[in-house]
């Protein structure tokens, strides 16, 4: 199974990259000098239990931190969730992120498919709790979705918990976008933790706090059984020193997580409306990045431009057509809003049938802009 993920900036050097969701402030000078400071200590082995900062998340987000599990970023923990539970028959509600059918797959589970719709804005429906059946053992949902930044109503996310939990089916959400909403204590299932044993919900520092190249995510169950064996199913000393560093830092952003929230709605809305007046079909998101169609190529011409979109035909469940813009700065996506109306004036109505889509296949041919 070939995947590609957005920010690849390595393949695609010198451009601006609106393929990867990450806060467009980038990380806070809090949040860069600790890593530094963590660098310094390079000489000693990192802390396995992570106590320091499983301490002061479980202050933060008042949970027990026995509940907390750390790994090197969310998707370190999908595949030691996947090695320690050993599922036989999972269902995956797609489209999705890749790395829940590659962990899975990786753990020789069979894997079943729940297909959302445009129409449902690729939401799971009121329908799909009864959709479980007790010969499952594992589910992926994720909110707000990715790719499609919408988040799924609280009161269904709660009613696939309560069925979980009656059939015994191990409920992965993945919240690591949650934190962009401002409202997310009204959407997240956080607070239901405790109520539910079999529910683990995986978060990350990545997204919000801009720290992909740090890796670190974790995870929140009241299973100590499934804690104690992803523990021995996963590799030690898997959290740096200076991620470590850096996420305490990152706990005591708050303002710059407001601030956040606010730039990512007021741009998010600004993109919105200006891909409306274009007649650009998007999905209405919620989250820092929009979805979005056309028959152009976009990625090519995008390209072509010096600014790289992450193309979701790779996707399950999407295919040719759809791609993925981040939520960036004001000045930033005024440079995206300016290429696509070039994009579609340089193309007349009628001509998009005629042109080929190059959908998830390497791109070599793009001059390196570096």
């Amino acid at each position: 199974m070939r995947t590609v993920h957005g920010g690849d900036i390595y393949t695609y050097q010198g451009m601006l990259d609106f393929s990867v969701n990450v806060n467009p402030l980038g990380p806070s000078g809090r949040v860069l000098r600790a890593a530094e400071e963590g660098v310094r200590h390079m000489e000693a082995y990192p802390d396995i239990r992570c106590r320091r900062l499983r301490a002061r998340l479980a202050e933060k987000l008042d949970v027990p931190g026995g509940s907390l599990l750390f790994g090197n970023g969310a998707a370190d923990l999908i595949y030691t969730l996947a090695l320690a539970e050993k599922p036989k028959r999972a269902l995956v509600a797609v489209p999705a992120f890749s790395e829940y059918e590659k962990a899975l797959q990786a753990a020789g589970c069979g894997i079943e498919y729940y297909e959302t719709e445009k129409k449902d804005l690729f939401c799971i429906t009121e329908e799909f709790p009864d959709r479980l059946d007790g010969g499952m053992d594992m589910l992926f949902l994720c909110a707000p979705s990715n790719p499609a930044g919408r988040v799924t109503k609280r009161e269904i996310l709660v009613r696939t918990a309560e069925r979980c939990e009656d059939l015994g089916i191990r409920f992965v959400l993945d919240e690591c976008f949650m934190g962009f909403l401002p409202e997310e204590e009204s959407f997240s299932l956080r607070k239901e933790a405790p109520r539910f044993r079999k529910l683990f919900l995986l978060r990350s520092f990545t997204k919000l706090h801009a720290m992909p190249g740090l890796r670190l995510g974790y995870g929140i169950s009241s299973d100590p059984d499934l804690i104690r064996r992803m523990e021995g199913a996963s590799q030690p000393w898997s959290v740096s020193v200076p991620a470590q560093e850096a996420a305490l830092a990152a706990l005591e952003d708050d303002g710059r997580v407001e601030r956040t929230r606010v730039l990512v709605r007021e741009q998010r809305q600004r993109l919105e409306n200006a891909l409306a007046g274009l007649g650009v079909d998007y999905i209405p998101s919620q989250a820092n990045y929009i979805l979005l169609y056309s028959e152009y190529d976009l990625f090519r011409e995008f390209a072509q431009r010096g600014i790289l979109i992450r193309d979701c035909s790779d996707y399950r469940g999407l295919g040719k057509g759809w791609y993925r813009i981040a939520v960036r700065t004001e000045q930033e996506n005024g440079r995206l809003l300016k290429a696509l109306e070039e994009i579609l004036q340089e193309h007349p109505a009628g001509e998009a049938g005629e042109r080929e889509n190059t959908g998830g296949k390497e791109r070599a041919e793009w001059p390196d802009r570096s």
